[in-house]
């Protein structure tokens, strides 16, 4: 998730597992921790850019480095705050900030690969937009709170206990309101006889009511929204995506094309483009202007690379712009859907 709601969880866990012993201390602890896992694009001038993909939540995000490292981050801070805090103690709260950080990166549709360095496999549960205020905002009112109390003080444990529970109460939420539109986005698809082999859903920029399907079927794939807030028997209007695979001949068998296939876990669509071929991971969502759907207002996806040449008869990809439309307006469309308006 976003660097702020992961710095602001770091902080709270590490708060209730030491902030009796060592006050407004462990807040900058958990601030620390809670961010170094994301601190792994700082090394991206030295890794190849086709490596950069599989590094960013890759190795710094394994929940065994996590596990391996926690007590010695338990070390250094018992060390520091010798005679108030003890090794075990410490531990547990690093292992708590590292834990949490790969948990809720695992929540997001980007994935996380959890078990490097034995498996390059990106889990995600897609639960969770990569911003959503509503989890983040009960933990950062705590944090808020939380230094201008004593370490002693009752009331500090409470406020922080508040915000974790709404925070996880929320979480709690976000997997049943998924549970809920994930089976109505299915079945739509058997209603409809839309043939597809998966289907994945995942929520819409900022809230977990409405919520996107994306199904991989022949040729391309199919892309439909339904809400939590949906009367019952509210059809979802799917649109079919072209795969346009012949687009990507040239660059067949690279490996930059293989690394653009296994990120974006199949759910991609090509096209050809005089520089080479642009390709979009569709997970991520699409960009949409206002007006009637169809073929005059088709969707435009948020994530795309371009194939080159790289020099050496070798192939190489760039992450660009794709032909989208104003955020904002798909941000509009977004929230007239969540009031009920029939825009998606």
């Amino acid at each position: 998730m976003d660097s702020v709601t992961q710095a602001v969880l770091g902080a709270v866990v590490v708060e209730a597992a030491a902030g009796r012993q060592i006050g407004n201390r462990a807040l900058l602890w958990g601030l620390w921790l809670g961010t170094l896992p994301d601190l792994d694009i700082l090394l991206y001038p030295w890794i190849e850019p086709l490596d950069r993909l599989g590094w960013h939540r890759g190795l710094s995000h394994s929940i065994l480095l996590a596990a391996a490292t926690a007590p010695l981050w338990g070390g250094l801070m018992a060390w520091i705050h010798r005679g108030r805090l003890g090794w075990a103690r410490a531990s547990w709260a690093a292992a708590l900030a590292l834990a949490t950080h790969v948990l809720i990166d695992v929540f997001t549709v980007y994935g996380t690969q959890v078990l490097e360095p034995f498996s390059n496999i990106r889990v995600a549960t897609n639960n969770f937009f990569i911003i959503d205020p509503l989890f983040t905002l009960p933990m950062l009112l705590a944090l808020l709170a939380l230094p201008w109390l004593k370490a002693d003080d009752a009331r500090r444990r409470r406020w922080n206990a508040l915000g974790l529970s709404l925070a996880t109460a929320y979480v709690g939420w976000s997997f049943a309101a998924k549970a809920v539109v994930h089976h109505r986005l299915a079945a739509s698809l058997e209603r409809e006889s839309i043939p597809h082999t998966r289907f994945m859903s995942a929520p819409t920029p900022f809230n977990t009511l409405l919520w996107r399907g994306l199904a991989e079927g022949e040729g391309g794939l199919w892309v439909g929204y339904a809400s939590v807030l949906d009367a019952p028997g509210t059809p979802v209007r799917w649109e079919f995506i072209p795969r346009e695979a012949e687009a990507l001949g040239p660059a067949e068998g690279s490996r930059a094309l293989e690394i653009l296939q296994w990120f974006s876990q199949g759910y991609w669509t090509a096209q050809d483009h005089p520089e080479g071929p642009l390709v979009f991971d569709w997970r991520f969502g699409e960009t949409r202007r206002p007006g009637p759907l169809g073929p005059d207002n088709p969707p435009r996806p948020i994530f795309a690379w371009q194939l080159r040449p790289d020099g050496g008869g070798g192939w190489k990809f760039v992450q660009v712009r794709a032909p989208g439309e104003p955020r904002a307006a798909t941000l509009s469309l977004v929230w007239r859907r969540l009031r009920g308006e029939p825009v998606l």
